[in-house]
C-alpha cells in the first residue's frame, strides 16, 4: 500500500501526467505534490481544486448519499476538461473524515483520461495516510 510519495510517483508515471497532488478538501492544503502546477503554485492549485471538491461533496445535487449519512467520500471523482488538458479529482476513503482527494493534471494531447481515471481510483483505494 503506497504512502503519499509513492502514490504521487505512480500518478506521475501515467501517460500525459503533468502534475499530481494529494489535497485535504476541508482545509485546501496540499499533503503532497509532484510535477508541475497549472498556475505555477502548488498551494494555490490545491486551494482552488479544494473549492471545487468541497462544492461537489457538500451539495446534495452532486452527492445525495452524503445527505443520507453515508460513510466515506460522498463523491467518487470529478473530471474537468479544458482546452489543453484534463483535471481528475479522485476522492480517497479514509478511516477518519474522508476529506482527501488525489488531483491529477493530464495533458490533453498525450494523456489517456480513461486509463488515468481507472488507475487513480486504484491508487485512491490503496493509499495509506498517516
Amino acid at each position: 500500500m503506497p504512502g503519499i510519495d509513492a502514490c504521487l510517483h505512480e500518478a506521475m508515471n501515467l501517460p500525459g501526467a503533468r502534475g499530481a497532488a494529494i489535497v485535504d478538501w476541508t482545509s485546501g492544503l496540499a499533503l503532497g505534490t509532484a510535477g508541475e502546477s497549472p498556475n505555477g503554485d502548488h498551494e494555490a492549485t490545491a486551494a482552488e481544486t479544494a473549492e471545487l471538491a468541497r462544492a461537489a461533496a457538500e451539495y446534495t445535487a452532486f452527492a445525495p448519499a452524503a445527505a443520507a449519512g453515508h460513510k466515506g467520500p460522498p463523491v467518487e471523482d470529478l473530471i474537468v476538461t479544458t482546452r489543453t488538458g484534463y483535471h481528475l479529482l479522485s476522492f480517497v476513503e479514509t478511516t477518519f473524515d474522508s476529506s482527501v482527494f488525489l488531483h491529477l493534471w493530464l495533458d490533453r494531447d498525450t494523456g489517456n483520461l480513461a486509463l488515468a481515471r481507472l488507475r487513480l481510483g486504484q491508487l485512491a483505494e490503496r493509499l495509506v495516510l498517516g
